[in-house]
Protein backbone atom coordinates (compact mmCIF):
# COMPACT_ATOMS: atom_id res chain seq x y z
CA UNK A 1 0.00 0.00 0.00
CA UNK A 2 1.43 3.56 -0.94
CA UNK A 3 2.63 5.83 1.42
CA UNK A 4 -0.12 8.85 2.37
CA UNK A 5 2.65 11.19 3.47
CA UNK A 6 5.33 12.42 -0.19
CA UNK A 7 8.23 14.39 -0.39
CA UNK A 8 7.96 16.99 -3.24
CA UNK A 9 11.65 17.91 -4.83
CA UNK A 10 11.36 20.92 -7.09
CA UNK A 11 14.44 19.46 -9.61
CA UNK A 12 15.18 22.74 -10.79
CA UNK A 13 15.87 24.29 -6.77
CA UNK A 14 17.94 21.01 -6.25
CA UNK A 15 21.84 21.84 -6.39
CA UNK A 16 22.68 17.66 -6.04
CA UNK A 17 24.22 18.10 -2.38
CA UNK A 18 22.66 14.72 -1.13
CA UNK A 19 21.96 16.16 2.09
CA UNK A 20 18.75 15.10 2.15
CA UNK A 21 19.37 11.51 0.80
CA UNK A 22 21.99 11.08 3.35
CA UNK A 23 19.81 12.58 5.81
CA UNK A 24 16.73 10.23 5.29
CA UNK A 25 16.03 8.03 8.42
CA UNK A 26 14.06 5.88 6.14
CA UNK A 27 16.03 6.18 2.68
CA UNK A 28 13.30 7.12 0.66
CA UNK A 29 15.44 9.33 -1.62
CA UNK A 30 17.68 8.86 -4.20
CA UNK A 31 19.43 10.81 -7.11
CA UNK A 32 16.83 11.55 -10.11
CA UNK A 33 18.12 9.79 -13.40
CA UNK A 34 18.63 12.86 -15.32
CA UNK A 35 20.01 16.16 -14.76
CA UNK A 36 17.95 19.03 -14.07
CA UNK A 37 18.10 22.64 -16.08
CA UNK A 38 21.23 23.43 -13.94
CA UNK A 39 23.54 20.21 -14.87
CA UNK A 40 22.37 18.80 -11.45
CA UNK A 41 21.68 15.18 -10.46
CA UNK A 42 18.79 16.62 -8.17
CA UNK A 43 17.23 14.17 -5.36
CA UNK A 44 14.12 12.04 -6.02
CA UNK A 45 11.60 10.68 -4.15
CA UNK A 46 11.16 6.70 -4.19
CA UNK A 47 7.28 7.25 -3.91
CA UNK A 48 6.95 5.73 -0.86
CA UNK A 49 7.71 5.12 2.60
CA UNK A 50 7.76 8.72 3.63
CA UNK A 51 7.14 9.08 7.29
CA UNK A 52 6.99 12.93 6.95
CA UNK A 53 9.46 13.33 9.65
CA UNK A 54 10.58 16.89 7.99
CA UNK A 55 14.27 15.71 8.04
CA UNK A 56 14.94 16.04 4.24
CA UNK A 57 13.47 19.55 4.49
CA UNK A 58 15.71 20.74 7.54
CA UNK A 59 19.13 19.17 6.13
CA UNK A 60 18.02 21.06 2.74
CA UNK A 61 20.21 24.26 2.01
CA UNK A 62 17.92 25.29 -0.89
CA UNK A 63 14.95 27.38 0.28
CA UNK A 64 11.86 25.69 -1.53
CA UNK A 65 13.74 22.60 -3.11
CA UNK A 66 11.45 20.09 -0.66
CA UNK A 67 8.15 19.93 0.40
CA UNK A 68 7.18 17.51 2.56
CA UNK A 69 3.49 16.34 2.56
CA UNK A 70 1.21 14.98 5.18
CA UNK A 71 -1.68 12.90 4.58
CA UNK A 72 -1.61 13.45 0.43
CA UNK A 73 -5.61 12.83 0.76
CA UNK A 74 -6.20 16.27 2.10
CA UNK A 75 -4.73 17.48 -0.77
CA UNK A 76 -6.94 19.24 -4.15
CA UNK A 77 -7.69 17.23 -7.04
CA UNK A 78 -7.03 18.55 -10.46
CA UNK A 79 -6.58 17.73 -13.97
CA UNK A 80 -2.61 18.38 -15.18
CA UNK A 81 -2.25 19.91 -18.62
CA UNK A 82 1.10 18.64 -19.09
CA UNK A 83 0.72 15.01 -17.93
CA UNK A 84 -2.87 14.55 -18.80
CA UNK A 85 -3.49 12.70 -15.45
CA UNK A 86 -6.03 13.33 -12.56
CA UNK A 87 -3.36 14.31 -9.83
CA UNK A 88 -3.04 15.89 -6.76
CA UNK A 89 -2.01 19.96 -6.43
CA UNK A 90 0.39 21.34 -4.15
CA UNK A 91 1.14 24.93 -3.52
CA UNK A 92 4.24 26.17 -5.09
CA UNK A 93 6.55 26.59 -2.63
CA UNK A 94 7.24 30.48 -4.21
CA UNK A 95 3.48 31.72 -4.39
CA UNK A 96 1.08 29.29 -2.83
CA UNK A 97 -1.45 30.68 -5.08
CA UNK A 98 -0.22 28.87 -7.84
CA UNK A 99 -0.63 25.15 -7.93
CA UNK A 100 1.94 22.03 -9.17
CA UNK A 101 1.35 18.73 -10.44
CA UNK A 102 2.03 15.90 -7.83
CA UNK A 103 3.84 13.61 -10.33
CA UNK A 104 4.98 15.85 -13.24
CA UNK A 105 6.07 19.15 -10.71
CA UNK A 106 4.94 21.04 -13.73
CA UNK A 107 2.94 24.42 -12.77
CA UNK A 108 -0.72 24.45 -13.63
CA UNK A 109 -1.67 27.93 -13.32
CA UNK A 110 1.22 30.15 -14.89
CA UNK A 111 1.04 33.43 -14.44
Amino acid sequence: MASRNHIFVLADECKGCGLCIDACPLNVLEFADGLNSMGYRPAHYKGDGCSACGTCFYTCPEPGAITVIRNVESLEKGNCKHCGKTVFLIPDSRDPSRKRCIDCHQLLNEK
